[in-house]
This record gives structure tokens, sequence and C-alpha cells, in this order.
């Protein structure tokens, strides 16, 4: 057993990181404070092969592996938390899901806008009544003909002022089993958006309301029986959450310590005072022993999905050790680090939401609970007699 990356993904790790210094470090305080998706960053990606890292050639991708996409996430997240967004989209979010369970027409379809960073695909999952308890979602797929009539809605949709097609779970039948997932393009009739909101870290989402569209056979992606199928998909985006997560955390790490190598207070560095070394030892701890549980879901999973017990310990850990790190970092840097003009305030906003997105850190105990005692343990109360 050894901790050590080979020769091919240090290569490629350093490529990245030369990638992420030459084109995103000079202006990724603006790009942080900046509302619109970064589709120049997106095309300049996907020129530069970090968009579909997963994907077979043959799909169009670059046939590579999980462990390759978190270590081109993390190089990225470190330099430019938003442009780790951009890298996302094109690997882990919705497109993952798609590209995984897609027939070969859908493949077709959709994927030239999507490989060329043109155009990014959202998942509308949360309902009002359906966060975390997601299996109680009410947006419903009803036949009509040779297709279907969805009605419903979601919220919390990211990306949904920019997609051009969105990836929505939908109920097809009672229960769990009834969930699968339709594609829906910008524009279909009874397709439409809510008013603008904003989330702590700046970024926008619309409300999604579902007025008996009409969905085509060659729009569903998956039926009756999909739920766990997307789940096992969706873990992939769970370790991109991780790797941004952690990644931000080490950008903020690094923030504060060039911050506690200069700044003098009392006649001293900062570094010198023990009270902030601790902090420093406290947050290198954390962060390199949650990639190390990064490292294990990843390379793992190959080339294929990961498990689902090792995600939900990499998620949790990640997005701790991510948060301790900024929080920390915060308090190391004060007024310097809670000013906007640092990069260091953006990555505490971000940091923050990936505790709930994706899975909330609740969640993922509840998941690692089950994976150690072998069982589900229901979270709604027994039916009455």
């Amino acid at each position: 057993m050894h901790f050590r990356l080979t020769e091919e993904q240090r290569a490629f790790q350093d490529s990245v990181r030369r990638f992420a210094a030459n084109n995103l470090a000079a202006s990724a305080v603006a790009r942080a404070h900046d509302e619109g998706f970064p589709w120049d960053i997106a095309k300049l990606m996907a020129a530069n092969g970090l968009f579909a890292i997963m994907l077979p050639e043959e799909d169009g991708g670059q046939g590579g592996s999980l462990m390759d996409a978190v270590l081109a996430a993390e190089a990225v997240a470190e330099v430019c938390p938003r442009s780790a967004d951009v890298l996302q989209a094109g690997n882990f979010g919705a497109f993952r899901t798609l590209a995984e369970y897609a027939t070969p027409e859908q493949k077709e379809r959709w994927f030239a806008p999507l490989l060329a960073g043109e155009a990014i695909c959202a998942v509308g999952m949360t309902e009002p009544e359906a966060g975390s308890a997601l299996t109680d979602l009410r947006s419903t797929c009803t036949a009509d003909g040779n297709g279907w009539r969805l009605n419903g809605g979601k919220v919390f949709t990211s990306n949904s002022d920019d997609a051009s097609i969105f990836l929505i779970y939908c109920r097809f039948g009672p229960g769990t089993e009834g969930i699968g997932s339709v594609i829906l393009e910008r524009g279909m009739d009874g397709f439409s958006m809510g008013e603008v909101r904003r989330y702590l870290n700046g970024e926008t989402w619309r409300p999604l309301h579902f007025d008996n569209v009409f969905v085509p056979p060659g729009n569903v992606l998956l039926k009756e029986g999909g739920f766990r199928r997307q789940i096992a998909g969706f873990n992939v985006e769970r370790v991109g959450n991780s790797a941004r997560s952690r990644a931000v955390g080490e950008c903020a790490f690094r923030l504060a310590k060039d911050h506690a190598e200069t700044r003098v207070q009392f006649g001293r560095k900062l570094m010198e005072f023990q009270g902030l070394q601790w902090k420093f030892a406290e947050m290198r701890i954390a962060l390199d022993a949650a990639q190390l549980l990064l490292y294990r879901a990843a390379s793992n999973a190959g080339s294929g999905l990961p498990d689902a017990q090792e995600v939900a310990i990499a998620k949790h850990a990640c997005n701790q050790a991510g948060w301790l790190a900024v929080n920390e970092a915060m308090q190391v840097m004060g007024g310097t680090g809670y000013s906007n003009d640092v990069l260091l305030e953006y990555c505490l906003r971000k940091s923050r939401g990936w505790m709930i997105a994706g899975g909330s850190l609740e969640m993922m105990k509840n998941r690692i609970a089950e994976g150690i005692f072998g069982r589900s343990f229901p979270q709604r109360p027994p039916r009455a007699p």
C-alpha cells in the first residue's frame, strides 16, 4: 500500500495546475463576484481536455478515471473556486448521470454542445416538500398517448438561468420504485421559471414550474425503478462536491499561511504566536485526513461509479475539513479576510453551502450508519396499524 500518485497522475495534476495558474488565478476574485456563468472558462476547459474526463473516448470524452477528475477539480478549486464549478458541470454533475444512462440517440442529440462548453445540464431534484426526504417528491409523469405529461415543480436548481437542458427527477408511479427522470429542454410548452433567487454565495437560481409539459419517449432517461440507479450516478456529483469543498479549504489555508508569514502585530509575525500555530496544525490534519478518504472513494471506483458508503464518509469529512479551514483562516486574517477584495470571504460563503448541497451532513451520517449496521433506518414514523 502506498499514498502517492502515479507518475501519470502527477503529470496530469501538474498540467492542470499550470492551466489554472496561467488562465484562472489573476481573475479569480473578480470571477467569484460575477453573477453570470463563466462561459469563456467552460469553452477554454473543453478545448484543453478538462471536460468529460471520465467518459470513454468513443463518447467524446478523455477516457480517464474518477480519480483523474478529482485531481483536476482540486487543482482548479485551489486557485479559482468559481471555475471549479464549471469543471463540476462538465464532469461530475447532472452531465455525469446523463452520460451514464443516456441512450446513443440521446447522446447524439445533446452531447456535442455540452462537451464543447457551449451548454450545461442542470438537475432538478429538490421540491418544497422533498429535500432530504427526496423520495417524497410530487412532480409526476402520467401517460398521454405515446408520451407523458409532467406536472409539478422544483426549487434550488443551480444553473437554472444558464442551462439549456434539465434532468428532472419525477414520479411515474407510487413509492420509491415509481421514481425516474426525464430530460426537459428550455422553452418546452408548459415549462416555465419563477423569479430569480440568490444563494449566500451569490449564485442565482429560479423555481421551475411544470404545467402539463409533454415529454416524448426520447426525453425519458429512466422510468420506474430508476431512482437507485440515478442516486448511484449522483454519488459522482457528491465526489465532486467533496473535492471542491476540501480544495477550497486548501485555498483558504494557503491564503492564511501567506498572511501569517508576513503580517506583523506586537512586533512579531502572526506565525510566531502559538495560538495561531495550533489553528494551522488542526487545519492541516483535517485537510489531509479528508483527502485520503476522498482519494479512497475515487480510486476504488476506477472508471465506474463509486461506493455509496465510501462517498458518504468522504463527503462528510471533506465538508467538515473545508469549513474548518475557511472559518479558521478567516479568524487568522481578520478584517483582511472578511473583505470582498480577497478570495477568502467567497471561500467561506461557498464552503457553507456544500454541507447542505448534494446530501446534508446529517443525511451522510445516516447513510454511514446504515453501512455500519448493514440495514436501513427509515426516518419516517411507523405507519399506523
